[in-house]
């Protein structure tokens, strides 16, 4: 059996919001488990010219929660929800952000989107939205396409940085 949820056997007949949560959850789970055995310099440390580490991109996935599931839902402006007003800017780490810490806003963070849009049908409409009403539906789907992205780049990133563990096996 795979520890996929959307492989689930259950899923596969599962009603089209419920597999929606399957796979968002699936790539929530894998965002999380990127920082997983690492050190904080490992966490931390600055592989691409770029603010994407992979402590930070746990932390913008955190923001993104809350933007598309509380800013969206609740209608409650950023500086209410208490996160940064730019996309960019949550991706900055302070000296008290940990693993741990991340981590553990995120878990929080997912656990509140999913009460959130527990109640609510994929064509309903969230309106706190910069670009105005959207469906639900397209707002899982925009998150899917975002949490992929951001599981590939910590894909990349996590592999450079065991690679760096590796003793250089081509020296003499």
């Amino acid at each position: 059996m795979s520890t996929l949820p959307s492989m689930d056997p259950g899923v596969f007949a599962a009603d089209l919001k419920a597999q929606f949560d399957a796979f968002l959850d699936e790539h929530r789970s894998a965002l999380h488990g990127c920082l997983d055995g690492l050190s904080e310099q490992e966490a931390r440390a600055s592989l691409v010219p770029s603010r994407t580490t992979l402590l930070g991109l746990v932390k913008h996935a955190t923001f993104v929660e809350k933007v598309w599931f509380d800013e969206a839902v609740t209608r409650r402006s950023r500086q209410e929800i208490g996160i940064p007003a730019t996309p960019d800017e949550s991706f900055v780490l302070e000296d008290c952000d940990t693993i741990a810490g991340v981590q553990a806003a995120y878990r929080r963070a997912c656990g509140e989107s999913r009460a959130r849009t527990a109640p609510l049908g994929l064509d309903e409409l969230v309106s706190g939205n910069r670009r105005g009403p959207l469906p639900l539906r397209w707002v899982y789907l925009h998150m899917l396409r975002e949490l992929a992205q951001h599981c590939g780049h910590a894909d990349i990133l996590r592999e450079q940085l065991l690679a760096a563990r590796a003793p250089d096996l081509n020296s003499n």
